[in-house]
């Protein structure tokens, strides 16, 4: 049951001293710590992430998001000779790719990237950044010339640690291109891992879903209820959609890797395509006061103050126990965010 006060976003802020936002990955994938959280009780547990096959059983699924994250910032020069930003999202319906820009372009206006090595033209402005006309093979040029779409909380000069990042921002089970930012959860596991899991009978089921604008974009209404989700492409194949039906019909537990995975899942469940093959643009907002109908736990890591990601995890476990936890994390400094520690919720 909501209370008025969940219904402002400023009931979703907590303090983090700036020296626990992650700034480089620990230096193993599983080198991370977990905070583990009964939503029931409130108990917190403090692990290290191997830990985690404690916390699941033969016949659970995890649910991995395997989309792959390209190369999607490129640095580049206006003719007026202003630097250019650019971090493309996806393509566009109307032809050419929707990015976010940094710098004061204009409709008409061809920007030069990448010292030169290509150029885009300045389409339109649209709700989720810029159209732009681009190169039809931006995304081999992107593979050459880009680097990964780190968040701005993680500092980086133009290059530097470019070669780790493209490597630690990333999945060890990434398959499909079409990401801007990484499924955070997943970047934890290694193939060591996951055969132990395997091993002990955890399912793996994969989807994708494509992460786009969605998560640099900030709650900016004050009345949770008022905000929107743009859309973000997502499918799961015939084998995975069994796998999903078959632990739904025998009550096994299904655990998403990820809000992501968690949006899928639960956008399948609405759209009552569990079981089948699926694919299509999905909206789903999860605040508190959603009705989780498959979801049960959830995988994640430590989430920014007022944001969506926030309010999801807050919807599964109840908000104050999340910000409990995270007050607890903050006390056992805890590392926060893309290349942070943990969080298992159950």
């Amino acid at each position: 049951m909501e209370t008025p006060d969940e219904f402002n976003i400023e009931a979703y802020d907590y303090e983090l001293p700036e020296e626990l936002i992650a700034q480089e990955p620990a230096p193993g994938r599983d080198g991370s710590r977990l905070l583990v959280l009964d939503r029931k009780t409130g108990g917190i547990e403090h692990r290290r992430f191997p830990e985690l096959e404690k916390y699941l059983k033969a016949g659970d699924v995890l649910v991995i998001n395997t989309t792959r994250v390209f190369p999607a910032r490129v640095f580049g020069r206006r003719a007026t000779g202003g630097n250019v930003e650019v971090l493309f999202l996806r393509t566009d319906i109307a032809g050419g790719w929707l990015a976010l820009v940094r710098g004061n372009v204009k409709p008409g206006e061809e920007v030069e990237l990448a010292e030169g090595a290509f150029s885009v033209t300045v389409a339109e402005k649209k709700d989720e950044g810029w159209r732009l006309e681009t190169p039809e093979d931006l995304l081999s040029l992107l593979e050459k010339h880009g680097v990964m779409p780190l968040p701005p909380y993680i500092r980086r000069e133009r290059n530097e640690n470019h070669a780790q990042d493209r490597s630690r921002y990333q999945t060890v089970y990434a398959k499909k291109t079409g990401s801007a930012a990484a499924p955070t959860a997943g970047l934890h596991f290694t193939p060591e891992i996951l055969s132990s899991l395997k091993s002990k009978g955890v399912e793996i089921a994969r989807v994708v879903l494509h992460i786009g604008y969605e998560t640099f974009r900030p709650i900016r209404v004050d009345d949770v209820r008022e905000h929107k989700m743009h859309g973000e492409f997502f499918e799961i194949d015939s084998d995975n959609a069994r796998k999903l039906a078959g632990a739904a019909r025998e009550d096994r537990r299904i655990i998403p890797v990820g809000t992501t995975s968690c949006r899928v899942l639960e956008t399948l469940a609405i759209w009552d395509t569990i079981g089948q093959v699926t694919s299509g643009v999905t909206s789903l907002y999860i605040r508190p006061g959603f009705s989780f109908c498959i979801t049960g736990g959830l995988l994640t890591n430590f989430h920014l103050p007022r944001s969506s990601l926030l309010l999801l995890v807050s919807a599964l476990a109840g908000r104050k126990k999340i910000l409990e936890a995270y007050e607890t994390a903050v006390r056992e400094k805890y590392r926060f965010y893309s290349y942070g520690d943990a969080m298992l919720i159950i």
